[in-house]
């Protein structure tokens, strides 16, 4: 690592969210924001953070304060949309109200017809509110290349491929107040509300409960993505989603931490030990109580990192020899019971899916997909599509298989019906797939004009 990333990473430690539940360490205080950009959330509180009294009146997805901002490619280039962004009330794991923030996007213009609205939730993969999406697509935020909030960063792209095809987006801050990466549960209810206060957001013109809602997510997009989707039956039954697209999904986080021990992985997945450990008390003090110095030191230098920089702090690392513990620390029934709510395939969702994985993957393991596809088609209301391609990768699949998750939105939206039950594909590659091509075609022509400042889907 040359000086300069070193000290850029030092700064970004410096720009203080919620410390991890876990290791309690002394914080330095929290340095001011350079002039020239917009403030982080974590100086942005007056909307970010309302009184608790507040979030605690309202209901869930009930609107608590609404505000235009201006978005930007590279927070430097101005996006032709109209944006606003939505703070409203939601819930945690454990049924508590807590306060939360979407950024709803439609394309400038009136619509003949109805616009769907997509969900898109984004693989934050951080430890800070300063990586979150609200921040990272504000034109005149400190630019994401410099924060390390690249997969947010880089999935703005994404946010506005789906614009160009018309739809309204709501892209919410889906890990929640305390920057909790991993904690399904709660990045699934965040994202359902959402959808509802963006659904009831007047501006966004969206048909109300009649609006027809798809959902998607990569990677830890895939996490809240998933949850949401087994999730809305039971906590969001109003809501009329016709189709959920997910690719990477981390369906079991123990898996995670087997594949990733001392192994390139490790130091994301180490990120999402903590993050989890922020949404479960007695998680966090398993690993209070059980790890050791030099762990808790690793643990104290990622919090408050974005995914770029913690990504590349200290790979390779054994995660599970940090833990001082007789046996596996997996097999702890705190850990145990931890971990058995986040993973996925307990409840098979209600609404078509799209489920996209590299069999070959290096970080998110095929297997535990393989398992939740097996336990969702075992009941019979399952409507799955599962897609394997043989000759990517983690990274390089979420750039392939973004316009066939494109493609079979569009059939969503447009009534046409999935085909029932469940169906499984195994191909050498999804960017063999022709009719993905004008896709790419079109959207890369819609980014390119709205650099120019012709409105995107307009």
């Amino acid at each position: 690592m040359t000086a300069s990333i070193a000290v850029l990473a030092v700064a970004s430690a410096l720009s203080v969210s919620p410390a991890a539940a876990a290791p309690a360490v002394a914080q330095p205080a929290i340095p001011p924001v350079p002039a020239p950009f917009v403030p982080s959330p974590e100086y942005d509180t007056e909307f970010h953070d309302p009184p608790a009294e507040v979030v605690a009146a309202a209901e869930p997805g009930e609107i608590i304060a609404a505000r235009p901002v201006e978005l930007g490619t590279l927070n430097v280039l101005p996006t032709p949309v109209d944006a606003w962004q939505l703070a409203y009330r939601s819930t945690n794991g454990r049924g508590e109200p807590i306060p939360a923030v979407t950024t709803v996007v439609r394309p400038r213009g009136d619509s003949a017809e109805p616009r769907p609205l997509l969900s898109v939730q984004m693989a934050v993969d951080s430890l800070a509110a300063y990586c979150s999406p609200s921040y990272v697509m504000r034109q005149g935020a400190v630019p994401w290349p410099v924060t390390g909030a690249v997969t947010s960063g880089a999935q703005f792209l994404e946010v506005q491929a789906a614009l160009a095809q018309g739809w309204a987006v709501s892209v919410p801050d889906h890990q929640g107040p305390n920057n909790a990466f991993a904690s399904g549960p709660v990045a699934g209810r965040i994202t359902l509300d959402g959808i509802r206060a963006a659904e009831n957001f007047a501006p966004m013109d969206l048909p109300g409960v009649a609006t027809k809602v798809g959902m998607s997510g990569y990677s830890g997009g895939a996490i809240a993505t998933g949850h949401a989707a087994e999730l809305a039956a039971s906590y969001a039954p109003e809501l009329d989603i016709v189709g959920v697209t997910e690719g990477g999904t981390p369906a079991e986080v123990a898996a995670l931490v087997n594949n990733a021990n001392n192994a390139l992985g490790s130091g994301i997945v180490a990120s999402g030990i903590i993050g989890a450990s922020r949404e479960d008390p007695e998680l966090a003090q398993f690993l209070d109580r059980t790890i050791d110095p030099a762990g808790r030191a690793l643990f104290a230098a990622k919090d408050n990192l974005c995914v770029g920089w913690s990504s590349a702090l200290l790979p390779f690392l054994n995660l599970k020899g940090f833990l001082r513990t007789d046996g596996d620390p997996l097999e702890d029934p705190v850990v145990r019971r931890a971990l058995g709510p986040l993973t996925l395939g307990g409840t098979t969702p209600d609404m078509p899916l799209y489920v996209y994985h590299s069999n070959p993957d290096w970080l998110v393991p095929v297997g535990p997909v393989n398992a939740m596809v097996d336990a969702y088609c075992s009941r019979p209301v399952a409507n799955v599509t599962y897609t394997r391609d043989h000759f990517s990768e983690h990274l390089s699949l979420e750039v392939i298989a973004f316009p066939s998750a494109i493609l079979w939105l569009r059939d969503r939206f447009a009534g046409v019906p999935a085909a029932p039950g469940c169906r499984t594909t195994d191909v050498g590659s999804m960017a063999l797939d022709q009719r993905t091509y004008p896709v790419w075609v079109d959207a890369v022509g819609e980014i390119v004009a709205g650099l120019f400042g012709e409105p995107i889907g307009s």
